[in-house]
Protein backbone atom coordinates (compact mmCIF):
# COMPACT_ATOMS: atom_id res chain seq x y z
CA UNK A 1 0.00 0.00 0.00
CA UNK A 2 1.75 3.33 -1.12
CA UNK A 3 1.99 5.83 1.61
CA UNK A 4 -0.26 9.08 1.68
CA UNK A 5 1.17 12.59 1.34
CA UNK A 6 0.44 13.12 5.16
CA UNK A 7 2.68 9.79 5.77
CA UNK A 8 5.63 10.99 3.45
CA UNK A 9 5.26 14.03 5.20
CA UNK A 10 5.23 13.48 8.90
CA UNK A 11 8.34 11.39 8.18
CA UNK A 12 10.06 13.56 5.68
CA UNK A 13 10.08 11.01 2.67
CA UNK A 14 11.53 11.65 -0.32
CA UNK A 15 8.54 12.12 -2.62
CA UNK A 16 7.74 9.58 -5.29
CA UNK A 17 8.15 10.20 -9.08
CA UNK A 18 4.77 10.33 -9.68
CA UNK A 19 4.59 13.89 -7.54
CA UNK A 20 7.74 15.46 -9.24
CA UNK A 21 7.14 18.43 -11.72
CA UNK A 22 9.02 17.50 -15.16
CA UNK A 23 11.02 21.41 -16.32
CA UNK A 24 10.05 22.98 -13.22
CA UNK A 25 11.41 26.52 -11.88
CA UNK A 26 9.45 26.79 -9.15
CA UNK A 27 11.78 29.17 -7.27
CA UNK A 28 13.12 31.19 -9.48
CA UNK A 29 10.70 32.99 -11.56
CA UNK A 30 9.27 34.43 -7.93
CA UNK A 31 8.77 38.55 -8.69
CA UNK A 32 6.18 39.14 -5.90
CA UNK A 33 8.50 42.14 -5.11
CA UNK A 34 8.00 43.74 -8.33
CA UNK A 35 3.52 42.87 -9.01
CA UNK A 36 1.61 44.08 -6.42
CA UNK A 37 -2.01 41.89 -6.14
CA UNK A 38 -4.44 44.96 -6.42
CA UNK A 39 -6.46 45.35 -3.35
CA UNK A 40 -10.45 46.31 -3.69
CA UNK A 41 -12.93 47.76 -0.93
CA UNK A 42 -15.82 46.01 -1.64
CA UNK A 43 -17.83 48.49 1.14
CA UNK A 44 -16.69 51.39 -1.98
CA UNK A 45 -18.07 49.72 -4.95
CA UNK A 46 -20.72 52.03 -5.16
CA UNK A 47 -17.98 55.19 -5.85
CA UNK A 48 -16.65 55.21 -9.04
CA UNK A 49 -13.13 55.00 -8.58
CA UNK A 50 -13.06 52.00 -6.70
CA UNK A 51 -15.55 50.43 -9.61
CA UNK A 52 -12.60 51.27 -12.19
CA UNK A 53 -10.05 49.87 -9.86
CA UNK A 54 -11.97 46.82 -10.16
CA UNK A 55 -12.78 46.84 -13.95
CA UNK A 56 -8.33 47.47 -14.16
CA UNK A 57 -7.73 44.75 -11.65
CA UNK A 58 -9.87 42.16 -13.73
CA UNK A 59 -8.54 42.98 -17.27
CA UNK A 60 -5.35 42.84 -15.86
CA UNK A 61 -4.24 40.87 -13.47
CA UNK A 62 -7.72 38.60 -13.42
CA UNK A 63 -7.43 38.61 -9.08
CA UNK A 64 -7.53 40.48 -6.47
CA UNK A 65 -7.72 40.75 -2.37
CA UNK A 66 -10.98 41.54 -1.26
CA UNK A 67 -11.24 43.73 1.49
CA UNK A 68 -14.59 45.69 3.43
CA UNK A 69 -16.57 42.07 3.05
CA UNK A 70 -18.39 42.87 5.88
CA UNK A 71 -16.96 39.43 8.00
CA UNK A 72 -14.98 40.07 10.88
CA UNK A 73 -11.43 38.70 11.52
CA UNK A 74 -12.67 36.46 14.60
CA UNK A 75 -15.64 35.20 12.45
CA UNK A 76 -13.18 34.16 9.12
CA UNK A 77 -10.12 33.00 12.51
CA UNK A 78 -13.31 30.42 13.19
CA UNK A 79 -13.75 29.42 9.65
CA UNK A 80 -9.90 28.79 9.75
CA UNK A 81 -10.43 26.60 13.09
CA UNK A 82 -12.97 24.05 11.36
CA UNK A 83 -10.72 23.34 8.54
CA UNK A 84 -8.08 22.65 11.56
CA UNK A 85 -10.30 20.75 13.34
CA UNK A 86 -11.33 18.62 10.73
CA UNK A 87 -7.74 18.02 9.39
CA UNK A 88 -6.57 17.22 13.03
CA UNK A 89 -8.74 14.28 12.90
CA UNK A 90 -7.42 11.03 13.46
CA UNK A 91 -6.99 9.28 9.97
CA UNK A 92 -10.02 6.25 10.51
CA UNK A 93 -12.02 9.56 11.47
CA UNK A 94 -11.35 11.39 8.40
CA UNK A 95 -12.10 8.08 6.04
CA UNK A 96 -15.50 8.13 7.11
CA UNK A 97 -15.60 11.19 4.41
CA UNK A 98 -13.70 9.66 1.82
CA UNK A 99 -14.63 10.22 -1.54
CA UNK A 100 -15.55 7.38 -3.88
CA UNK A 101 -12.33 6.73 -6.49
CA UNK A 102 -14.38 8.05 -9.61
CA UNK A 103 -16.01 11.38 -7.89
CA UNK A 104 -14.23 14.45 -6.97
CA UNK A 105 -16.85 14.78 -3.63
CA UNK A 106 -15.75 13.95 -0.06
CA UNK A 107 -12.01 13.65 1.26
CA UNK A 108 -8.83 12.51 -0.09
CA UNK A 109 -6.17 13.21 -2.68
CA UNK A 110 -6.03 14.01 -5.89
CA UNK A 111 -8.59 12.07 -8.63
CA UNK A 112 -6.20 10.08 -10.67
CA UNK A 113 -7.40 10.05 -13.92
CA UNK A 114 -4.02 9.05 -16.32
CA UNK A 115 -0.78 7.20 -15.36
CA UNK A 116 1.01 10.12 -16.27
CA UNK A 117 -0.37 12.68 -14.05
CA UNK A 118 1.74 14.53 -11.57
CA UNK A 119 -0.32 14.29 -7.99
CA UNK A 120 -0.41 17.05 -6.24
CA UNK A 121 1.00 17.55 -2.26
CA UNK A 122 -2.26 17.78 -0.90
CA UNK A 123 -5.57 16.53 0.30
CA UNK A 124 -8.97 18.03 0.62
CA UNK A 125 -12.20 18.02 1.49
CA UNK A 126 -14.47 19.22 -1.40
CA UNK A 127 -18.46 19.37 -0.49
CA UNK A 128 -21.28 20.58 -3.26
CA UNK A 129 -23.50 23.51 -1.08
CA UNK A 130 -26.07 25.01 -4.03
CA UNK A 131 -27.98 23.69 -4.50
CA UNK A 132 -29.53 22.75 -1.48
CA UNK A 133 -30.87 19.81 -2.97
CA UNK A 134 -27.46 18.49 -4.39
CA UNK A 135 -26.03 18.31 -0.86
CA UNK A 136 -24.05 15.09 0.26
CA UNK A 137 -24.63 15.42 4.13
CA UNK A 138 -23.38 11.96 4.59
CA UNK A 139 -19.84 13.66 3.58
CA UNK A 140 -20.31 16.39 5.48
CA UNK A 141 -18.27 16.06 8.87
CA UNK A 142 -19.93 15.34 12.60
CA UNK A 143 -17.12 16.20 14.15
CA UNK A 144 -16.61 19.44 14.69
CA UNK A 145 -20.13 19.34 15.77
CA UNK A 146 -20.38 22.62 14.63
CA UNK A 147 -19.30 21.73 10.79
CA UNK A 148 -22.37 22.14 9.02
CA UNK A 149 -23.64 24.96 10.44
CA UNK A 150 -20.63 26.65 10.15
CA UNK A 151 -20.47 26.25 6.68
CA UNK A 152 -23.74 26.79 5.61
CA UNK A 153 -23.86 30.01 6.92
CA UNK A 154 -20.11 31.22 5.77
CA UNK A 155 -21.36 30.03 2.38
CA UNK A 156 -24.99 32.01 2.15
CA UNK A 157 -22.48 35.25 3.34
CA UNK A 158 -19.80 34.40 0.69
CA UNK A 159 -22.67 33.67 -1.91
CA UNK A 160 -23.97 37.01 -1.19
CA UNK A 161 -20.88 38.64 -1.62
CA UNK A 162 -20.07 36.93 -5.02
CA UNK A 163 -23.66 37.87 -6.41
CA UNK A 164 -22.24 41.49 -5.59
CA UNK A 165 -19.59 41.04 -6.82
CA UNK A 166 -20.97 40.32 -10.45
CA UNK A 167 -23.19 42.88 -10.05
CA UNK A 168 -20.51 45.30 -9.59
CA UNK A 169 -18.27 43.63 -12.44
CA UNK A 170 -21.28 44.43 -14.87
CA UNK A 171 -21.33 47.76 -13.66
CA UNK A 172 -17.97 48.22 -14.21
CA UNK A 173 -17.92 47.31 -18.06
CA UNK A 174 -21.31 50.01 -18.27
CA UNK A 175 -23.32 46.73 -18.68
CA UNK A 176 -26.81 45.74 -17.08
CA UNK A 177 -25.89 44.60 -13.10
CA UNK A 178 -27.41 41.36 -14.28
CA UNK A 179 -25.23 40.86 -17.07
CA UNK A 180 -23.60 37.83 -15.74
CA UNK A 181 -25.48 37.51 -12.95
CA UNK A 182 -28.74 36.39 -14.77
CA UNK A 183 -26.76 34.16 -16.90
CA UNK A 184 -25.35 32.16 -13.65
CA UNK A 185 -29.13 30.90 -13.20
CA UNK A 186 -31.56 30.10 -10.16
CA UNK A 187 -29.64 26.65 -10.21
CA UNK A 188 -25.71 27.84 -10.10
CA UNK A 189 -23.28 25.40 -8.54
CA UNK A 190 -21.25 26.50 -5.50
CA UNK A 191 -18.17 23.99 -4.28
CA UNK A 192 -16.22 24.60 -0.97
CA UNK A 193 -13.09 22.68 -1.11
CA UNK A 194 -10.82 22.90 2.50
CA UNK A 195 -7.44 22.01 1.35
CA UNK A 196 -4.56 21.27 3.01
CA UNK A 197 -0.64 21.15 2.41
CA UNK A 198 1.59 19.23 4.61
CA UNK A 199 5.34 19.79 4.78
CA UNK A 200 7.52 18.79 2.21
CA UNK A 201 10.80 17.71 1.29
CA UNK A 202 11.57 18.93 -2.07
CA UNK A 203 9.60 21.94 -2.31
CA UNK A 204 11.56 22.84 -5.29
CA UNK A 205 10.39 19.79 -7.49
CA UNK A 206 7.10 19.39 -5.86
CA UNK A 207 3.94 21.38 -6.00
CA UNK A 208 0.37 21.54 -3.59
CA UNK A 209 -1.60 22.31 -7.16
CA UNK A 210 -0.17 22.04 -10.57
CA UNK A 211 -0.95 25.13 -12.63
CA UNK A 212 -4.38 25.52 -14.05
CA UNK A 213 -7.30 28.25 -14.95
CA UNK A 214 -10.09 27.44 -12.70
CA UNK A 215 -13.38 26.17 -14.43
CA UNK A 216 -15.51 27.97 -12.42
CA UNK A 217 -17.20 31.40 -13.24
CA UNK A 218 -15.53 33.37 -9.89
CA UNK A 219 -13.98 31.85 -6.97
CA UNK A 220 -13.19 33.30 -3.64
CA UNK A 221 -10.17 31.72 -1.72
CA UNK A 222 -9.60 32.42 1.91
CA UNK A 223 -5.82 31.64 2.87
CA UNK A 224 -4.40 30.48 5.75
CA UNK A 225 -3.15 33.76 7.82
CA UNK A 226 0.16 32.66 7.98
CA UNK A 227 1.77 30.97 5.50
CA UNK A 228 1.76 31.58 1.69
CA UNK A 229 1.60 29.01 -1.38
CA UNK A 230 -0.65 30.60 -3.75
CA UNK A 231 1.02 31.68 -7.00
CA UNK A 232 -0.27 33.19 -9.79
CA UNK A 233 0.75 34.32 -13.03
CA UNK A 234 1.03 37.53 -14.42
CA UNK A 235 3.02 38.81 -16.93
CA UNK A 236 4.62 35.45 -17.46
CA UNK A 237 5.92 35.80 -13.84
CA UNK A 238 4.60 33.60 -11.18
CA UNK A 239 3.92 36.20 -7.92
CA UNK A 240 2.88 34.79 -4.59
CA UNK A 241 -0.08 36.34 -3.40
CA UNK A 242 0.79 37.74 0.13
CA UNK A 243 -1.39 36.36 3.24
CA UNK A 244 -3.94 38.98 4.29
CA UNK A 245 -5.82 37.73 7.09
CA UNK A 246 -8.86 39.71 6.78
CA UNK A 247 -9.04 39.61 3.11
CA UNK A 248 -10.42 36.76 0.74
CA UNK A 249 -8.08 36.24 -2.58
CA UNK A 250 -11.08 37.01 -5.67
CA UNK A 251 -10.49 34.99 -9.13
CA UNK A 252 -12.32 34.38 -12.23
CA UNK A 253 -12.45 31.29 -14.00
CA UNK A 254 -12.79 30.34 -17.33
CA UNK A 255 -16.97 31.42 -17.65
CA UNK A 256 -16.49 34.57 -16.61
CA UNK A 257 -13.45 35.07 -19.56
CA UNK A 258 -16.50 33.64 -21.79
CA UNK A 259 -18.89 35.98 -20.51
CA UNK A 260 -16.88 39.12 -20.80
CA UNK A 261 -15.71 37.82 -24.70
CA UNK A 262 -12.24 37.88 -23.28
CA UNK A 263 -12.27 41.30 -21.34
CA UNK A 264 -11.77 39.89 -17.81
CA UNK A 265 -8.97 37.11 -17.22
CA UNK A 266 -9.34 33.75 -15.73
CA UNK A 267 -5.72 33.28 -13.89
CA UNK A 268 -3.52 30.77 -14.30
CA UNK A 269 -2.39 29.79 -10.56
CA UNK A 270 -0.57 26.90 -8.49
CA UNK A 271 0.17 25.98 -5.02
CA UNK A 272 4.04 25.94 -4.00
CA UNK A 273 4.84 23.80 -1.20
CA UNK A 274 7.58 24.03 1.82
CA UNK A 275 9.45 22.17 4.19
CA UNK A 276 8.25 24.29 7.26
CA UNK A 277 4.54 24.58 7.83
CA UNK A 278 1.54 23.02 7.00
CA UNK A 279 -0.66 25.28 5.28
CA UNK A 280 -4.56 25.70 4.62
CA UNK A 281 -7.14 27.25 3.00
CA UNK A 282 -10.76 27.60 2.15
CA UNK A 283 -11.97 27.90 -2.10
CA UNK A 284 -15.52 28.85 -2.89
CA UNK A 285 -16.32 27.96 -6.41
CA UNK A 286 -19.33 29.83 -7.99
CA UNK A 287 -20.77 28.22 -11.71
CA UNK A 288 -23.17 28.74 -13.77
CA UNK A 289 -25.97 25.90 -13.94
CA UNK A 290 -24.48 23.34 -16.08
CA UNK A 291 -27.93 22.90 -18.34
CA UNK A 292 -28.11 26.46 -19.01
CA UNK A 293 -26.23 28.09 -22.06
CA UNK A 294 -23.66 30.73 -21.42
CA UNK A 295 -22.23 33.00 -24.15
CA UNK A 296 -20.51 36.58 -24.30
CA UNK A 297 -22.76 39.45 -23.35
CA UNK A 298 -24.02 40.92 -26.52
CA UNK A 299 -22.70 44.57 -25.21
CA UNK A 300 -19.19 43.47 -25.47
CA UNK A 301 -19.06 42.60 -28.37
CA UNK A 302 -18.84 45.23 -31.91
CA UNK A 303 -16.41 45.88 -34.83
CA UNK A 304 -13.83 46.60 -32.77
CA UNK A 305 -14.20 43.24 -30.43
CA UNK A 306 -15.61 40.39 -32.57
CA UNK A 307 -17.20 37.57 -30.57
CA UNK A 308 -14.45 35.84 -29.18
CA UNK A 309 -16.29 32.50 -27.94
CA UNK A 310 -19.34 30.69 -28.93
CA UNK A 311 -22.19 29.67 -26.86
CA UNK A 312 -21.16 27.55 -24.11
CA UNK A 313 -23.06 24.65 -21.96
CA UNK A 314 -21.93 22.23 -19.88
CA UNK A 315 -18.44 24.17 -19.74
CA UNK A 316 -17.67 22.04 -16.71
CA UNK A 317 -17.40 18.87 -17.88
CA UNK A 318 -15.66 20.83 -21.16
CA UNK A 319 -12.67 21.65 -19.02
CA UNK A 320 -12.26 18.27 -16.66
CA UNK A 321 -12.06 16.85 -20.31
CA UNK A 322 -9.05 19.14 -21.55
CA UNK A 323 -7.45 18.74 -18.02
CA UNK A 324 -6.70 15.37 -18.49
CA UNK A 325 -6.11 15.14 -22.29
CA UNK A 326 -3.51 18.25 -21.55
CA UNK A 327 -5.64 20.42 -23.69
CA UNK A 328 -6.40 24.15 -22.87
CA UNK A 329 -10.30 24.00 -22.52
CA UNK A 330 -10.60 28.28 -23.21
CA UNK A 331 -9.37 27.66 -26.58
CA UNK A 332 -11.74 24.38 -27.66
CA UNK A 333 -14.69 27.14 -27.42
CA UNK A 334 -12.64 29.59 -29.07
CA UNK A 335 -14.58 31.13 -32.97
CA UNK A 336 -12.18 30.38 -34.97
CA UNK A 337 -11.23 33.62 -36.88
CA UNK A 338 -12.55 33.34 -40.36
CA UNK A 339 -11.17 36.81 -41.58
CA UNK A 340 -8.90 36.24 -44.27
Amino acid sequence: MAKSVQQMSMGGDEPPSQYIVKGNSFVSKDSSALIPIPIIDLSLLSSEGELQKLRSALTSAGCFQAIGHGMSSSYLDKIRELAKQFFALPEEEKQKYARAVNESEGYGNDRVVSDKQVLDWSYRLSLRIFPEKNRRLSLWPKIPSDFSEKLEEFSAKVKSMMDYLLRSMARSLNLEEGSFLDQFGEESLMLARFNFYPRCSRPDLVLGVKPHTDRSGITVLLQDKEVEGLQVLIDDNWVSVPTMPDAFVVNLGDQMQIMSNGIFKSIMHRVVTNTENMRMSLAMFNEPDPEKEIRPVEGLIDESRPRLYRNVKCYGDINYQCYQEGKIALETVKIEDNSD
